[in-house]
């Protein structure tokens, strides 16, 4: 199975094709229509030097768009802005914690949206978890020194092309 990078295009495509693959996915969001970003900030020992951001556009469970924000686009489509940490995004993502948990405790944070909006998405947190990892993960910290600088210039690659 191949190895997909956090917070690269090739894993948002993968997730994004492994998604409209899966009815039982699709199925479990029927009734979400929403624009959600998730903003990871800025941890360059992560690799990650300038904050990204990264969403989905979802309308009655089908995904439209799995894609890079810039900082200047995000509010101006999103629903909802939610801020973390890499590290805190990979608890998450791992399953080592939970959404509504770590948003309650203010380990994510509301950027944009309202908390009643929130966490009325938040029956369905799991789903999108569920949807970011159909594929195998690998994060930053994972990483060897040379994967690592790999990383970083990819990023600052994708993110110029991109315009992100």
């Amino acid at each position: 199975m191949i190895a997909y990078r956090y917070c690269t295009p090739e894993w948002l495509e993968e997730s994004a094709r492994l998604y409209q693959e899966s009815p039982a996915l699709q199925k479990r969001l029927e009734t979400v229509t929403t624009t959600v970003v998730f903003h990871v900030t800025a941890d360059p020992e992560w690799g990650i030097d300038q904050d990204i951001l990264f969403g989905a556009v979802v309308d009655k469970g089908d995904l439209l768009e799995l894609r890079f924000f810039s900082e200047q686009a995000a509010p101006e489509s999103a629903e909802f802005i939610l801020a973390a940490t890499p590290q805190v995004w990979k608890k998450v993502l791992r399953k080592d914690a939970k959404f509504v948990a770590e948003f309650m405790l203010g380990r994510i944070v509301l950027e944009h949206g309202t908390v009643v909006g929130v966490l009325g998405l938040a029956p369905h947190a799991t789903t999108f978890v569920d949807a970011l990892t159909q594929v195998d993960l690998r994060f930053p910290d994972e990483f060897t020194p040379d994967e690592m600088e790999t990383y970083r210039s990819d990023v600052e690659a994708f993110r110029t092309q991109l315009g992100v």
